[in-house]
């Protein structure tokens, strides 16, 4: 039974998402509380497996609550998130701060809204539940340790600059604790990382914001993907929410397709649309790498891509938040090999073959 507590200043958010939520079958509510002083002290007598967390509150806002939290006592939480550009901004810091999901909530017709999101709302609960919140810590130099780490995988030296070409592109696929992940790996590379493009789940508006805040912090150069944007190095391109991303050939460079169309895997953005477009646009010229998420997007795209000959490359369990995507990729025979977090920066700037895999 997963116990579920709600924190939010909303009283149609607290009785919506009660009602919606009680009966469900696995998933038992033990309170809700318009603010964190209130829920810590219904924690004392019995602590949540999942919080479901408004960020704007009186008395404490979300993000501070949240970062307590992870510092004492690591604990699921889902952010329950305003669809507005500011909340898409402050959405980003509680995801840095170790949230591992986002549930979005219009300023209009919210009771509808959430209703209608129910099955959603269920499914990212109780893959919450079967998380494992943690802070990745990142930083803008390359750590020794990442290095170490992958030299001792790849029994390879340290890698020379990339070559300033398109020929080569990473591409990259994630879902539930993917906010983190990808913070980390874009931090740790230099200006000179070979093209990089992302499929993060996230709702619409907020993957502007994430990128956003990634362009301030990283080396190299993070934004939100548009229509026909070139496929370049040093720039990481990530698919926007509630849009498909496909990689296209366009001549000796790849571009990206921005289009609409119905849910993919369950999702839009899907990880196996840009994963199938880069099979056939790139087939081994492309890096394919899963990373931690829920359910199975990506798993048959990435299974295309090793079949077209692309190196194909899943996090490893101990690494993942949740170990869905990657492990089932892994289940279909579609990846060459499995790495932890910390060994993937270095495998980027390698960009090694699926020959040089295989021999290390």
């Amino acid at each position: 039974m997963i116990k579920v507590l709600i924190v939010d200043d909303s009283a149609v958010v607290r009785q919506v998402l009660t009602g919606l939520l009680d009966g469900v079958s696995g998933i038992k509510i033990i309170g809700a509380a318009p603010d964190p002083i209130f829920a810590m002290k219904k924690m004392e007598s019995e602590w949540p497996d999942v919080i479901v967390l408004d960020i704007e509150m009186p008395r404490m806002d979300g993000v501070t609550f949240l970062k307590k939290l992870m510092s004492e006592r690591p604990t699921p939480v889902v952010i329950c998130s305003t669809l507005t550009e500011k909340g898409a901004e402050v959405t980003m810091q509680a995801m840095s701060a170790g949230a591992v999901d986002i549930i979005t909530k219009p300023k209009v017709n919210l009771r509808n809204f959430l209703q209608e999101s129910k099955a959603t709302i269920i499914d990212v609960i109780k893959a919450a539940a079967g998380s494992r919140p943690r802070i990745i810590k990142s930083s803008t130099a390359s750590a020794s340790p990442v290095a170490a780490s992958a030299n001792s995988l790849f029994g390879v030296s340290p890698p020379k600059p990339m070559v300033q070409t398109t020929d080569r592109v990473i591409v990259i696929g994630t879902s539930t604790g993917g906010t983190q992940a990808l913070e980390y790996l874009f931090t740790q590379l230099p200006r000179t990382a070979p093209p990089i493009v992302v499929v993060q789940h996230m709702p619409e508006h907020f993957t502007a914001a994430f990128a956003k805040r990634l362009d301030g912090i990283c080396q190299v150069t993070v934004k939100e993907a548009a229509h026909n944007d070139r496929v370049l190095p040093g720039m990481v391109l990530i698919a926007p929410g509630g849009k498909h991303m496909l990689l296209q050939r366009s001549g000796a460079q790849y571009q990206v397709e921005i289009k609409d169309g119905p849910l993919i895997s369950r999702h839009r953005p899907s990880v196996d649309v840009l994963f199938r477009s880069s099979a056939q646009s790139a087939g081994a010229n492309a890096v394919g790498i899963i990373l931690t998420g829920m359910g199975d997007d990506g798993a048959h795209g990435m299974k295309e891509m090793h079949d077209a000959g692309a190196l194909t490359i899943a996090q490893d369990e101990t690494s993942c938040v949740v170990y869905g995507m990657p492990k089932e990729a892994v289940k279909l025979g579609a990846v060459d090999g499995i790495l932890p977090l910390s060994a993937i920066p270095q495998l980027i700037m390698q960009a090694p073959t699926r020959a040089l895999f295989k021999k290390a």
